[in-house]
C-alpha cells in the first residue's frame, strides 16, 4: 500500500512523498491516519535534524515520518497481534514509550511511523510498550489531543510535596491549595485550565498569567471565573505586563504567602524567575516549558529551596497512563480541549507550518492528513466563507459553538472538503 507524507531529512529539510508501505508481515499493524495536531516539539525536530535526540543519525539517508499527535483507524492487523487488535477499530497513541531505555518515538525516529501521513506502519516497540490504544470515538481530533493532554495530566500528577520532618513525597498539587499558571493562556495553558477546573483534584486558587490581552481575553471567555466558581475555584487572569512588579502583583492574590505550585510554560527567563519568586512554603514550580536553547539558564533563590522546602522540576511528556485518563476524561465529557485549536489545514501545509509554528499566532494547528487544504484560522472561516461554500459551512457550524472546533465541524469537514 502506499501512503503519502511528510518526512524529514535535515535541518527544516520536510517533504511531502507518496511511497510504499510494504507487505503487511505477522508483527504488524496498518493504521489509517485521519488527523494529527503539530507540536512545537516538532519545530524543534525540524530546526535540529539529525541533532535532535530522537531523530537518528541518518535521517538523510532514511527519512522519518514528523507528527506525533495523531488518531485514526486500524486497517489491518498481523497474525501476532490479532488477539489484541482488529481492522476497524480507532486508535490514539502514545508516542513517548521508552521501549528498553530508547528515546525512540513515532513522529520523530521511524521511516513508516508518523502523523502526518495518510497510512502508517506501527513500531513493533509502540506495541510491545502497548501504547497503541484503543480510541472508541468518531470524533478523531479529540485522540489527536489525547497525547498533548496527556503531558498536561503527567505534569500535575508528577507535582509533589513534603512536610516538615518527612521524607515522603506526596503527590499532585495540592488539593484546594494556590496554583499559578504562568504564560498560561496559549494552547497548552488552556488545556491546564481545563484540567485544573475539572479534574478530582483541584485548587482552591488558580491564577492565570499573560502578557497578551487578547489571549487572555479568550481563555477568560472559554473557562469563565463564574464557571470556576461554580467549581469551587477562585479564578483569576492576570496581565503581568501591566503590572509595576509583577512578583509583587501575583503574591498579593495569595496574601503574600506565596503559590503552592506553579507551572511555567514559556521559556523565557523573566517568566522563570517569576515562578520562582511566588512559590510558598513547601512549593513546587514545575518547568513545563521545554527550551530550544541548550545553555537556557535562570536565576533562583536557593535560600528558599534550602529553607523554605522550594521543589523545582520538570516534565516533558506524559505517560500512557496519563494518556487513558485524558482519553477516560474526553469520553466523560469531563474535559473538552478543542479549545486549543485556532487552526485547520490538510496534510499539504504540514511542511511550512511546522518550520514556522513559533511565528503563527494562535493555538494548536490540526491537521486533516488526507486533506488538500491551506492553513486557516477558525477566525477566518466566515470572511472566507464568502467565497467558498466549504468554509461558509464551517463558519456556521464553529460559531454555533462558540467559536471553538467541534465534532459536528469535524464531520462536515470530511464530508466537504477536497482530498489529497
Amino acid at each position: 500500500m502506499k501512503t503519502k507524507a511528510v518526512r524529514l531529512y535535515g535541518v527544516n529539510d520536510l517533504r511531502l512523498e507518496e511511497f510504499e508501505l510494504g507487505p503487511i508481515g505477522d508483527d504488524d499493524v496498518l493504521c489509517e491516519v485521519m488527523c494529527d495536531s503539530l507540536c512545537m516539539s516538532s519545530y524543534k525536530e525540524a530546526s535540529q535534524g539529525a541533532a535532535h535526540k530522537r531523530v537518528p543519525d541518518d535521517v538523510a539517508e532514511n527519512p522519518v515520518i514528523v507528527g506525533h499527535e495523531f488518531c485514526g483507524r486500524i486497517v489491518e492487523v498481523g497474525k501476532n497481534w490479532r488477539h489484541k487488535y482488529r481492522p476497524g477499530q480507532g486508535f490514539a497513541i502514545q508516542p513517548s514509550h521508552f521501549y528498553q531505555g530508547s528515546l525512540s518515538a513515532p513522529g520523530y525516529s521511524y521511516p513508516l511511523c508518523g502523523g502526518d501521513a495518510t497510512y502508517v506502519k506501527i513500531p513493533l516497540e509502540t506495541l510491545l510498550s502497548d501504547c497503541l490504544l484503543p480510541y472508541e470515538s468518531d470524533t478523531f481530533f479529540y485522540g489527536s489531543l489525547a497525547e498533548p493532554m496527556s503531558c498536561i495530566v503527567g505534569t500535575y500528577h508528577a507535582m509533589y510535596h513534603t512536610e516538615l520532618g518527612s521524607y515522603e513525597h506526596k503527590m499532585g498539587i495540592v488539593d484546594g491549595g494556590k496554583l499559578a499558571l504562568l504564560a498560561g493562556a496559549g494552547p497548552m495553558g488552556l488545556g491546564a485550565i481545563d484540567y485544573a477546573l475539572h479534574s478530582e483534584r483541584r485548587p482552591g486558587l488558580l491564577v492565570i498569567t499573560d502578557i497578551d490581552d487578547e489571549r487572555l481575553a479568550r481563555a477568560e471567555s472559554i473557562y469563565t471565573v463564574e464557571h470556576a466558581a461554580a467549581c469551587g475555584i477562585e479564578l483569576k487572569y492576570v496581565n503581568t505586563a501591566k503590572t509595576e512588579s509583577p512578583v509583587a502583583a501575583l503574591l498579593e492574590l495569595t496574601g503574600g504567602t506565596g503559590y503552592d505550585d506553579v507551572i511555567c510554560f514559556a521559556p523565557v527567563r523573566a517568566v522563570a524567575e517569576q515562578a520562582d519568586a511566588i512559590l510558598g512554603q513547601d512549593g513546587c514550580l514545575n518547568f513545563f516549558a521545554g527550551p530550544s536553547d541548550t545553555s537556557f539558564t535562570a536565576g533562583m533563590n536557593f535560600y528558599n529551596i534550602h529553607y523554605a522546602g522550594h521543589h523545582v522540576m520538570g516534565t516533558s511528556g506524559g505517560n500512557t497512563d496519563d494518556m487513558r485518563e485524558s482519553i477516560a476524561l474526553m469520553n466523560a465529557a469531563k474535559l473538552n480541549p478543542a479549545a486549543m485549536i485556532t487552526h485547520i489545514g490538510g496534510l499539504n501545509c504540514v511542511p511550512e507550518t511546522t518550520i514556522n509554528l513559533p511565528h503563527i499566532a494562535g493555538g494548536k494547528k490540526l491537521v486533516y492528513t488526507h486533506l488538500d487544504m491551506p492553513l486557516t484560522a477558525l477566525a477566518e472561516f466566515e470572511q472566507k466563507g464568502r467565497d467558498d461554500p466549504l468554509f461558509a459551512g464551517l463558519g456556521r457550524i464553529v460559531k454555533e459553538h462558540g467559536g471553538m472546533w467541534c465534532a459536528e465541524a469535524e464531520q462536515y469537514l470530511l464530508a466537504h472538503a477536497k482530498t489529497e
